[in-house]
């Protein structure tokens, strides 16, 4: 019988309403049935307004962030202004589809602020964009969306839109066994990162 590659375990989300985008995950890190790390961040500010969550291999989401990060701050060298959610996430899916022969190993979510308000965009391992209210990844999504699609509304305020995000990921480290030990939260305002929180569970 093939052995199963072990294609390590995360919940990650992002959620918007219209005054906040949060971005939350949990921190273990799991190889198969081995639990490699308990405090992996798999969040990353990319701007003062603008965030990414991953879920996947580690050095692939971080080599991949570096990256961006790298072409948004030429950007901004080159444009002097703060570029749009969209532009950092086409900054992440064109890297993301240049190496589909060899693809990196991670999902991403894109969150946060610009002229035209708020915006979660999530990213397939190919660079597919998708734009909606919240999105789930990792192999947790099946129970942190379920917790998420019952108590959203666009009008939420920050509290509780932080509240149901660590919600949904406590009900997915309930159930999901690569899932656990703590949770990391960013919270965007239109004014910038307001919330870089770390939960102990």
């Amino acid at each position: 019988m093939a052995q199963r590659f072990p294609y390590p375990g995360a919940t990650t989300i992002g959620i918007k309403t219209k005054d906040g985008v949060v971005l939350a995950s949990e921190k273990r890190l799991t190889y198969g049935y081995f639990v490699m790390s308990k405090n992996v961040r798999k969040l990353f500010q990319i701007t003062p307004k603008i965030g990414a969550a991953c879920a996947g291999f580690v050095g692939d989401m971080q080599s991949l962030i570096r990256d961006a990060q790298a072409e948004i701050n030429l950007y901004k060298l080159i444009n002097r202004k703060e570029p749009q959610v969209r532009t950092v996430a086409k900054v992440l899916s064109n890297y993301l589809f240049g190496s589909r022969f060899l693809p990196y190993l991670t999902e991403t979510i894109v969150g946060g602020f610009d002229a035209a308000g708020s915006h979660i965009i999530v990213l397939d391992p190919l660079g597919s964009m998708i734009e909606d209210d919240y999105a789930v990844i990792g192999s947790g999504a099946e129970i942190a969306i379920g917790v998420i699609e019952s108590s959203y509304k666009p009008d939420l305020s920050l509290e509780e839109l932080k509240e149901l995000a660590i919600k949904a990921v406590k009900a997915s480290i309930a159930r999901d066994a690569a899932s656990g030990n703590g949770i990391d939260i960013l919270l965007f305002t239109q004014e910038g990162l307001k919330v870089n929180e770390s939960i102990p569970l």
